[in-house]
């Protein structure tokens, strides 16, 4: 929730006015952060030895655990397996990156992580079809259930009251020849299509990531596959602005990586949390990452003084109520 509500406002803030291959930028420079990990996460798989001596056998074998390296496996089989995942991130995130030239931050993420309510709702569907689902009412109480509820109703009411609030007060305030752009039809597409796109992703990745009917994709796996093709978009990303701009664009320019850099690096931490707790326990963990829109709601107001009602703050206390139902309901069952 940190790492990608920090990255929220970094995306913002590297938004250039008149620049309308900002998201495209945006693109190259996580697609770099992105691949820098996935050598990094392959480089720490295939020498674990020293690794161990470092942080212990226990820590060592959490982030070395992957099966693309086991003999009789095909890397380019389990890349392909696991592109319907990372085709539905990377297109997402695109889409998120050049919805916040035309919206704000504090309406842009809640309307697009209605994912998580949706990916809950898709995930449920795929337990059923496959004749699991009683397996799932074992594994969850009533306190689950009722912190997922609270946290799915909390985000979508919070886009709900986004949307209104910018048509009630920002296109008043903006000449004729911008509302179209700001707060019309085309500029409210982008989040909604980051939401269809990102909930394609994530339900991919929680099927994937299952222990029981997924394809043996573990979570260092997830990390190396998903940097490496976010890498290969950000070199078609690179080989795009080549082609529209006529020059080379040089990302690690002042002025480029000032602000694209750190929203790399939040992204990609908050995507090495994201896989392990997807992975841990999906049905709870896509509507609780997803709530990172209030942390991204709050970073608005205080960093881009982005204004919040009343209406707002309860959504996200409601929000906040049920990450902490489900926390006491783990608490109990470990007890």
């Amino acid at each position: 929730m940190l790492g990608w509500g920090f990255a929220d406002l970094f995306y913002k803030k590297s938004n250039v006015d008149g620049d309308r291959y900002s998201h495209m930028k945006t693109a190259v420079w996580v697609g770099l952060m992105m691949g820098v990990f996935a050598l990094i996460f392959t480089i720490l798989t295939l020498c674990k030895e020293p690794l161990v001596g470092l942080v212990g056998e226990e820590f060592a074998d959490k982030i070395t655990a992957s099966n693309l390296f086991t003999p009789g496996v095909s890397i380019f089989t389990s890349a392909v397996q696991y592109l319907p995942a990372s085709l539905g991130y990377i297109i997402s995130m695109i889409i998120g990156y050049a919805g916040m030239r035309y919206l704000e931050v504090s309406i842009v993420s809640p309307v697009q992580n209605a994912s998580g309510a949706m990916t809950t709702i898709v995930y449920l569907i795929y337990f059923a079809i496959i004749g699991k689902i009683g397996s799932f009412w074992d594994d969850y109480n009533a306190l689950d259930v009722t912190g997922t509820a609270i946290i799915i109703c909390g985000v979508i009411a919070l886009a709900i009251v986004e949307q209104h609030l910018a048509k009630a007060e920002g296109a008043l305030n903006l000449p004729k020849e911008e509302r179209k752009y700001r707060y019309g039809a085309l500029a409210l597409l982008f989040p909604i299509l980051y939401c269809i796109f990102d909930t394609v992703g994530t339900a991919a990745d929680a099927i994937i990531l299952d222990e029981n009917s997924g394809i043996d994709l573990g979570e260092v796996d997830v990390l190396i596959l998903y940097g490496f093709t976010f890498l290969l978009a950000g070199v078609a990303a690179w080989i795009f602005l080549l082609i529209k701009e006529k020059k080379v664009y040089n990302p690690f320019a002042k002025t480029e990586w000032k602000t694209r850099f750190p929203a790399a690096v939040f992204e990609q931490f908050g995507q090495i949390f994201y896989v392990y707790a997807l992975a841990d326990n999906p049905i709870i963990a896509a509507p609780m990452i997803a709530s990172y829109c209030i942390i991204s709601a709050i970073l608005s107001r205080i960093f881009l003084k982005e204004k919040l009602k009343a209406s707002q703050y309860a959504c996200i206390a409601a929000v906040v109520v049920g990450i902490i139902i489900i926390g006491i309901s783990d608490g109990i069952k470990e007890a």
